[in-house]
């Protein structure tokens, strides 16, 4: 936990009975991407690096098609398992992974705020990519779902990825529309509060897949890009030519802290 710095990670109070002691009146509905958003590059590649060559070959990387990421990464797990790579060396490089700069400030902004606030991650990863991260970081019991494609590791020790769900958003990979999966919570979540829907959605993210999601926000809910990545700049493009389909603000972030700033601006106004 070298980048939590002295505190220490941040240790959540585990629920004994989490259906009774979850706040039912959470103001505010936040979803996080995962890959170059909470942490600061692609899950993937830190598990490429326990490669002995700390590389894929050129027939693996040259199979990449557009929009086809999760059957890519797929073939880059099973490349690894048969390499020999144990599942001890890629959980130590997936904890290794830091967080982005400010990330351990905005959840202790949230935890502080948990009254307020109900997170989720929304991830093209893998399940235990994201739970082995987000325990060693101790960040786990902040999100109340996790979405995102499932994976075991099979008898011959390699991680084995299913895709998420299927869909029929034209833009989205065939594995997961961020959007369809945003819509459904927040309906389920209503029917579950009793009628009772989120004043404010929130939602962070970095890559071009991450723009879907963002065409459910309404003019009270605020999109927040990684400052000049691809999320960021398709935004952009969309806003200039004015167009209906995106109705959120639009944030820019370089760091956690510029979200948490944007946050408790929000809290103390509302």
């Amino acid at each position: 936990n070298a980048w939590f710095g002295s505190p220490g990670p941040l240790k959540m109070a585990s629920p004994s009975n989490p259906n009774h002691s979850e706040p039912q009146d959470r103001r505010f509905l936040m979803l996080f991407d995962f890959d170059e958003t909470i942490i600061s590059e692609n899950s993937d590649d830190a598990a490429v690096s326990v490669l002995p060559g700390q590389q894929l070959p050129a027939w693996l990387i040259n199979s990449y098609r557009e929009g086809h990421y999760h059957e890519f990464s797929a073939k880059i797990m099973a490349y690894i398992g048969d390499q020999g790579v144990t599942k001890e060396s890629i959980q130590a490089a997936i904890e290794k992974i830091p967080p982005n700069p400010g990330f351990v400030d905005l959840f202790r902004y949230l935890q502080s705020h948990q009254q307020d606030f109900e997170m989720v991650v929304v991830s093209d990863a893998n399940t235990y990519f994201i739970e082995t991260w987000l325990e060693h970081a101790g960040v786990r019991q902040l999100f109340r779902k996790i979405f995102t494609n499932p994976s075991h590791f099979d008898a011959a020790g390699r991680l084995v990825l299913r895709p998420f769900h299927s869909h029929s958003c034209p833009r989205c990979p065939e594995n997961m529309c961020k959007q369809a999966i945003l819509q459904e919570y927040v309906a389920v979540r209503e029917k579950e509060r009793g009628g009772v829907g989120f004043q404010r959605v929130f939602y962070v993210g970095d890559g071009s897949n991450d723009v879907c999601p963002t065409q459910a926000l309404g003019p009270q809910d605020t999109a927040f890009a990684r400052r000049d990545y691809p999320m960021h700049r398709l935004l952009l493009e969309m806003q200039q030519s004015q167009s209906a389909k995106f109705k959120a603000n639009l944030v820019p972030w370089a760091s956690g802290a510029d979200i948490a700033d944007c946050l408790d601006k929000i809290i103390r106004e509302t």
